[in-house]
């Protein structure tokens, strides 16, 4: 078996004396997609965060393509989140003033590092965006920004690709459009993507959606339909806590 991509053991994460994650035990294999889902307040996004390094678990351990993160200093957590893990979030995040390119570019010269323009096109590419290199963001559709804020994640070549409601601000068919895109992504090139949603169609292009109740990994599905994955969020949310 080949090692997965990133792993969670005995997580939990405390805030006030609240159990925001409540020992999550659950691996993300490589090449796979993985929507996560569960009512409000059920621990998603503190889930994503840990997994990606952006926050420290209270107790349990994450490993990200084999190297454990509580075992790191700052500065190398810092270096693995940079080169092995890429983020998306609703809100695209682009700088109005840059180029599609230069945004696509941007972490890699805050790193100190000068991105190749074929590497920079190449992941422009990916997303279907290598003729929109010199427009900038007001010139292009939300859509078309959500896919330079996904090249801007995928220029390291990421380990994993973390997506929190990546589709959340789009309309419904530019939100299919961008989903295509994400599954190709994995079928085509084996990219790891984990992605925390609340829409059951959304989640339906994952291989696999990953249901949290109060903290806890609740259920799961696999291979869902936009009906199996609304019919199981509305058993979990009559669920009594």
């Amino acid at each position: 078996m080949t090692t997965p991509a990133v792993r969670l053991t005995a997580l939990r994460r405390t805030y006030r004396e609240v159990n925001a994650l409540d020992g999550v035990d659950i691996d993300f294999g490589t090449g796979t997609f993985t929507a996560v889902m569960g009512p409000s307040g059920s621990g998603k996004s503190t889930l994503l965060q840990c997994a990606a390094g952006l926050d420290r678990p209270t107790s349990g351990t994450v490993t990200v393509g084999g190297t454990e993160l509580g075992g790191l200093s700052e500065r190398r957590r810092t270096l693995l989140r940079r080169d092995r893990i890429g983020f998306v979030f609703q809100a695209f995040n682009l700088l109005p003033s840059l180029t599609a390119a230069q945004n696509v570019s941007l972490p890699l010269r805050l790193a100190g590092r000068r991105p190749s323009r074929t590497d920079v096109r190449a992941a422009l590419e990916r997303v279907g965006l290598g003729d929109r290199a010199r427009h900038r963001p007001t010139e292009m559709s939300g859509g078309q920004q959500q896919r330079v804020a996904i090249a801007r994640a995928l220029i390291t070549r990421p380990a994993v690709l973390f997506a929190d409601e990546p589709t959340g601000a789009l309309d419904s068919t530019t939100s299919r459009e961008v989903l295509v895109m994400l599954r190709e992504l994995v079928d085509a090139e084996d990219q790891t993507i984990v992605m925390v949603t609340h829409d059951p169609v959304t989640a339906s292009y994952a291989d696999r959606v990953v249901f949290l109740v109060d903290g806890r990994v609740a259920d799961e599905l696999v291979s869902p339909t936009a009906e199996q994955v609304a019919a199981r969020m509305t058993g979990l949310e009559r669920t009594p806590c």
